[in-house]
């Protein structure tokens, strides 16, 4: 390589990594503006001055300018000549619909959680230790929540499940199926099931005893408090063996120190022609360098989180966010769950596999 070519690149480099560094502040004022209530109130006031928002919010007004002044500039946000901020149309959807497929701020939380432990994440590459679930704070489990909750609430029970001929007929029959929605996070994809399929009885288990505590409150008042109910409980508990005609598991496989184990216990939960029903993350079958822009994000939390919290315990499988098709197979195998299938459901962040005895 010549001395230009270096040149070159090293120069490219360093333009990237100015941008991406635009890009970061981006993703930390998106944080506060979602976190203060900054664009909700916007909103609700059709366009606002800075002491104006300030005043419908609560804030010191002079923070408030800052933060208004950096959103238009970045072009998040409109202004016009009298200094009146507004949302444009379309980003309304973007940073408010919490319902729509394409609600991006949640985004802010996740980064925020993923960088809040960072010295502990420091020491563990170092150690080899892992970093603990509970240590990224409840902003993890909410933007994880958040992020997923339109997928689950558009796309579960109509597109995602249907998918799956005989899975979709099981979970439509007059008698009762039972569901466990493993590692069920805030439960939205839990009471997703529920109403796209009114017979079905769910049962929601995580570990986790803030994720549960947040199901729990967004059951309340939903209308399915008959057939949904949230466990903070292992997966392997023998009381809940042989009872379920479905096992579903969304983007949580990846994250678990003993993921085999895992496995064994969802097979210990069905009852007989039950199926397992992973959702992990859509990624390349083999590494590549460079990669695509979803690999790359992936391994960005792969790095910050993912891997980290795969590190806790003797004899971790630290497996990270990239969990390729052979990972999942291998892991199925060992588990005793010899039918492995990649399912025909087109996502672009998810790819689904069905595991079966």
């Amino acid at each position: 390589m010549t001395a230009t070519e270096a040149a070159d690149r090293r120069d490219a480099l360093v333009e990237r990594l100015f941008g991406a560094t635009l890009g970061t502040w981006d993703i930390l004022a998106v944080y506060l503006g979602v976190r203060l209530g900054l664009y909700r109130a916007l909103d609700d006031l059709g366009g606002a001055l800075s002491h104006e928002l300030a005043a419908a919010v609560g804030l010191h007004e002079r923070y408030v300018r800052e933060w208004l002044e950096q959103q238009a500039a970045s072009g998040i946000l409109e202004v016009d000549d009298g200094r009146r901020f507004s949302l444009p149309a379309g980003h309304d959807e973007a940073l408010l619909d919490e319902t729509s497929l394409n609600y991006i701020a949640p985004i802010g939380k996740l980064v925020v959680a993923c960088v809040r432990p960072i010295d502990a994440l420091v020491a563990a590459f170092r150690s080899g230790d892992g970093v603990p679930y509970a240590d990224y704070g409840s902003e993890l489990h909410e933007g994880q929540a958040e992020f997923t909750r339109p997928m689950f609430e558009n796309l579960l029970g109509s597109e995602w499940l249907p998918a799956i001929p005989d899975v979709h007929a099981r979970l439509q029959a007059d008698h009762p199926a039972r569901v466990a929605d493993v590692a069920c996070g805030e439960g939205f994809s839990s009471m997703a099931i529920a109403r796209a399929y009114p017979q079905v009885l769910v049962d929601g288990i995580d570990l986790d005893e803030a994720s549960i505590a947040a199901a729990e409150k967004h059951l309340d008042g939903s209308g399915l408090e008959d057939r949904v109910k949230f466990h903070r409980r292992d997966a392997a508990d023998s009381v809940l063996q042989g009872k379920y005609d479905l096992v579903y598991m969304h983007e949580s496989l990846h994250d678990m120190s003993y993921p085999v184990e895992v496995l064994k216990a969802c097979r210990g939960l069905l009852a007989e022609g039950g199926s397992v029903v992973v959702g992990d993350e859509r990624v390349a079958d083999v590494f590549s360098a460079p990669g695509d822009d979803l690999e790359r994000f992936y391994y960005g939390f792969s790095v910050l989180h993912c891997l980290p919290v795969g590190m806790v315990g003797e004899g971790a499988a630290g497996t990270g966010t990239v969990m390729r098709t052979g990972t999942v197979r291998r892991y199925a195998e060992a588990a005793g769950l010899r039918g492995f299938e990649v399912l025909p459901i087109e996502n672009d962040f998810y790819r689904f596999y069905r595991l079966t005895p």
